[in-house]
């Protein structure tokens, strides 16, 4: 092979490994740009609603999973509602919020929307089969 060869396939390895790398990354850090939404566990999502009482609850699963079984205190907007309706019903974009859906594919879509759209506080703790606390049912 040529050196001019060799160069340029390690250019497009160079550049094919640094976009695979950025590409992995599931939230922004919180301390690149001051504000994220982030990933955290269950039991942290759990230890945030026992300390303090100034955040928002979301569901973003359809009406039929909300009514079935789902955390108390949270409100429905459904992920696919997300961009119509979040700045109508979730006006302060400094507000924390607790995001979740069923296994956590359409939390984590929904938390990247919400940063999207200006939203600073927004942590995704994935889906309710992981919720090991109380949960309600019904209307």
């Amino acid at each position: 092979m040529h050196m001019k060869e060799l160069k340029k396939k390690s250019f497009i390895i160079n550049i094919s490994m640094l976009c695979l790398l950025t590409a992995c990354t599931g939230s922004v850090p919180a301390e690149d740009t001051g504000t994220s939404w982030r990933t955290i566990s269950a039991d942290e999502a759990y230890r945030m609603m026992q300390e303090s009482d100034d955040y928002i609850l979301l569901d973003v699963r359809t009406e039929e999973e909300y009514t079935e079984r789902r955390i108390d205190g949270s409100i429905l907007i459904p992920d696919f509602e997300i961009k119509e309706r979040a700045e109508a019903e979730l006006p302060d974009k400094d507000a924390t919020i607790l995001v979740y859906c069923r296994s956590g594919r359409r939390s984590a879509s929904a938390a990247e929307t919400l940063y999207s759209l200006g939203y600073t506080n927004v942590y995704d703790f994935g889906g309710i089969i992981d919720w090991p606390y109380e949960t309600i049912t019904g209307n």
